[in-house]
């Protein structure tokens, strides 16, 4: 199935993402002879997130924006696995911000949660699962992941979301402590577009 589109050249792409940070990695990993929007430039609204999975979710997102565009998409949806919160916060990474997006909100949540189980350091993983739809209804996931724990107190002013609190397995910075090129050559979401680039070449 995916070579049908393995010669496809792709000059274009929307980035079905309203996070800043999301959309600034995920533009630094992907080719650079292409031209990126974002959804605003089409006012398009996000669509409801109602996936069991990762993968799900990501395929929801891209398919949505690629039918209302008419253009490549490509979108993602990652978030935090914790062990000794039987995985969560999971698919759910992002709720746990809030409406308002208040990661400093969601950091506080597991703080509290981990303390009353007294595992402040638990193993841990970020997993990222990346859409590429096309117009015509087609679309292809690919997932990443890093494994890592979460630690206390939270570090660092670099990066987004719950990167103050994940330190990658090897590493001792966590990843709002790393700089931009050392996050992106270890993150979730470039392990999972190396899978993507074994079948599709952008230009």
């Amino acid at each position: 199935m995916h070579r049908l589109y393995k010669l496809k050249k792709i000059k274009e792409i929307l980035i079905a993402t309203n996070n800043p940070g999301k959309f600034r990695e995920l533009k630094e990993i992907l080719p650079k002879n292409i031209k990126y929007y974002k959804p605003k430039n089409f006012h398009l609204k996000e669509p409801v997130e109602n996936g069991k999975t990762f993968k799900a979710n990501a395929k929801i997102k891209s398919l949505y924006a690629a039918k209302k565009v008419g253009m490549v998409c490509i979108s993602d949806d990652s978030g935090l696995e914790i062990d000794a919160l039987n995985k969560r916060p999971g698919i759910y990474s992002a709720r746990w911000a809030g409406p308002k997006k208040d990661f400093n909100l969601a950091i506080k949540k597991v703080f509290r949660l981990l303390k009353k189980i007294n595992k402040l350091d638990s193993r841990a993983r970020f997993i990222c699962a990346i859409s590429i739809a096309f117009p015509d209804g087609k679309s292809f996931e690919f997932q990443g992941k890093i494994e890592g724990r979460v630690s206390f107190p939270a570090r660092g002013k670099m990066g987004f979301g719950y990167d103050p609190i994940f330190i990658p397995t090897s590493e001792t910075k966590t990843f709002a402590e790393m700089t931009k090129y050392k996050k992106s050559a270890l993150s979730h979401r470039y392990n999972a577009f190396m899978k993507i680039k074994k079948y599709f070449r952008f230009s």
